[in-house]
């Protein structure tokens, strides 16, 4: 009987040996996991899409098996793309390519954002000899399809709404903003469409009623013949301010007439024939201040657009702008202020009465008065024009 208590101490440590040695396993000494080579029993492929991560610490390798696994959705993205290219040339008009590819990453990015809903850490081991974290990042399959088709249903849905609006009888502006809508909806549900062929074990997606080049097409060629825009600056420095504009808009797929505004609708149509349904129209004063600086002299600018519907006569928009800009003189003073200027126009003033006319930015109907031109008889003689 002496050695009863002696015999249970011994099974005792005995035991809490083993689950010492197990517990090593645990945290990395014994037992590395097999997703770690790529191949995992309790993670199949079939079931799962997974993405391993390893660093030198546990938050590190977490982030690695996140983008491990967002990095397959973004090449396919990237491999379907050239499907959408009409739709991307559009959108970024006049840029350059490494700018279209950045709205192309933005799509990525939207992409990513869904997709790693769906992903979560489903295991970690430490290779305590190494120092290094392993994690496991990982997807069920059927889990991520299902909300996926969910978000492409409702997708379809609002793309085929908007071209049922596009097809009515109704005004232009509302075409064109239906068919702009349905177009950047179906380039947004073709991107999880791709995601969705990542997804499945088959490598299938679910076909579009619509094709993206398609609907794309069909807006420029409806507002290459209904939806003429006119554009009518008046003031200082007009004609690189107007020809600035002018530029932008067209940059933005919109169509402008080539014609001067006269004030007539009937007189104003283009070569082809068509009279413009917007006009925009503003004012440009441009005019030296004394800031009292002994080594430069600083001009001003500033500028009130407003966009006109034709039909109604009614302002929809107006937005206005304006800054400074110095130099050692008036004269490169008012050089470097029409520079400003036209580039202001071509880009935020083309850009955002595009977006208005597209429907994605509401213009409020009166200029906002802090960036807006003095009114009559505050300004003192116009800068004049660098020659």
């Amino acid at each position: 009987m002496k050695d009863g208590p002696r015999f249970v101490c011994r099974i005792g440590l005995v035991l809490m040996a083993l689950v010492a040695l197990s517990g090593c396993s645990w945290f990395g000494v014994h037992a590395k996991p097999d997703w770690i080579d790529g191949v995992s029993a309790v993670y199949p492929s079939g079931q799962y899409l997974v993405g391993v991560g390893q660093a030198e610490s546990r938050a590190a390798a977490e982030d690695r098996a996140y983008a491990a696994v967002a990095r397959i959705f973004k090449a396919e993205v990237s491999a379907q793309a050239k499907d959408w290219e009409s739709y991307l040339v559009i959108e970024q008009r006049g840029q350059t390519s490494a700018e279209r590819r950045l709205t192309l990453d933005n799509l990525t990015r939207v992409s990513t954002d869904k997709v790693l809903e769906s992903v979560q850490i489903v295991d970690r081991w430490v290779d305590v000899h190494k120092g290094l974290h392993y994690a496991l990042a990982g997807m069920h399959r059927p889990q991520a399809e299902r909300s996926f088709m969910e978000r492409i249903t409702e997708l379809d849905r609002s793309i085929s709404a908007d071209v049922e609006e596009a097809h009515r009888p109704s005004d232009k502006l509302a075409r064109v903003r239906a068919l702009r809508r349905a177009a950047r909806n179906l380039v947004l549900r073709e991107t999880y469409n791709a995601d969705l062929r990542v997804i499945r074990p088959s490598g299938q997606g679910t076909a579009a009623a619509y094709r993206v080049s398609e609907l794309t097409h069909e807006l420029e060629e409806f507002l290459a013949t209904n939806l003429v825009l006119a554009v009518a600056v008046a003031g200082d420095q007009v004609e690189p301010a107007q020809r600035a504009l002018t530029e932008g808009l067209l940059k933005e797929g919109l169509q402008v007439t080539s014609q001067p505004w006269v004030g007539e609708r009937s007189r104003s149509g283009d070569s082809s024939g068509l009279s413009p349904e917007l006009l925009v129209r503003g004012v440009v004063r441009v005019w030296p201040i004394d800031v009292r600086d002994p080594q430069f002299r600083f001009v001003r600018w500033c500028s009130d657009f407003e966009v006109v519907d034709l039909t109604s006569q009614r302002v929809v928009g107006a937005l206005s702008k304006g800054g400074k800009e110095g130099h050692l003189s008036d004269r490169e003073a008012t050089a470097k202020v029409v520079r400003v200027m036209q580039r202001e126009f071509s880009t935020d003033v083309a850009k955002a009465i595009a977006a208005h006319v597209y429907g994605e930015l509401e213009l409020p109907a009166q200029a906002s008065q802090p960036a807006g031109c003095p009114r009559d008889g505050l300004v003192s003689t116009p800068a004049s024009a660098p020659h």
